[in-house]
């Protein structure tokens, strides 16, 4: 990452999506129910066509990163897809964008003898140490450590369930608090009832539940 970045800008626009394919958004409606964005963010758990249709037709940068069910793609080519096509992996990375600082996440609370994108707790606090080093830095460079945390499942305590699957990770509520981003975006948890809480503010991080897909003003400053 250069340590000189562009100014962070007052406003991005983004669209934020995870665990379910929008049928507006995947078709020729896509443009007239999104229009201009800055950043497309994946939070994980969606087809890798999908996160594809979205970075080609809006040709904007694509950040994401893994959910739990994310597997690799067979397509009719006879090709295997790995990763979704042109986009960037954010986990345990910090890249900057636009002036934007972001990192992320993957994966959700250990369930299964799977060990694709699935954590123990302890296991995702060493993820989230990982970062550290580069958050500290980032303070000393720009006066700030990050502004926008991408990651699959939630904190814990904050949008997650009691079931194994769902519960949310701990070491994220000590990123929260040490490093401070302006906004948090994630998935996993499914969201099927209007009265369920999908934005929380906590400390000084907002954050959101984007399933199935969030259409969001950042504002910075």
């Amino acid at each position: 990452m250069s340590p000189s970045p562009r100014a962070l800008r007052p406003h991005y626009r983004i669209l934020a999506v995870s665990d379910q394919v929008e049928p507006r958004l995947y078709g020729p409606t896509l443009r007239d129910v999104v229009q201009e964005v800055d950043l497309i963010i994946g939070c994980g758990d969606l087809p890798y066509y999908y996160l594809e249709y979205l970075l080609s037709v809006l040709n904007r940068p694509l950040y994401y990163t893994h959910g739990n069910h994310d597997r690799p793609e067979h397509r009719a080519n006879k090709s295997v897809v790995r990763e979704p096509p042109g986009g960037i992996n954010l986990h345990r990375q910090i890249h900057q964008v636009e002036g934007l600082l972001i990192a992320g996440l993957e994966g959700s609370h250990r369930y299964n003898s799977n060990p694709a994108y699935q954590y123990t707790q302890n296991e995702m606090w060493a993820q989230v140490l990982s970062l550290a080093p580069q958050l500290l830095l980032n303070r000393l460079l720009y006066g700030r450590s990050l502004d926008l945390l991408v990651t699959h499942s939630p904190p814990f305590g904050i949008h997650d369930a009691s079931d194994r699957p769902h519960i949310g990770f701990k070491a994220f509520l000590w990123l929260l608090r040490w490093f401070r981003p302006r906004y948090m975006l994630h998935g996993h948890q499914h969201v099927y009832r209007p009265s369920e809480i999908t934005q929380t503010r906590f400390e000084q991080t907002e954050i959101i539940n984007v399933y199935p897909f969030r259409l969001l003003d950042l504002v910075f400053g």
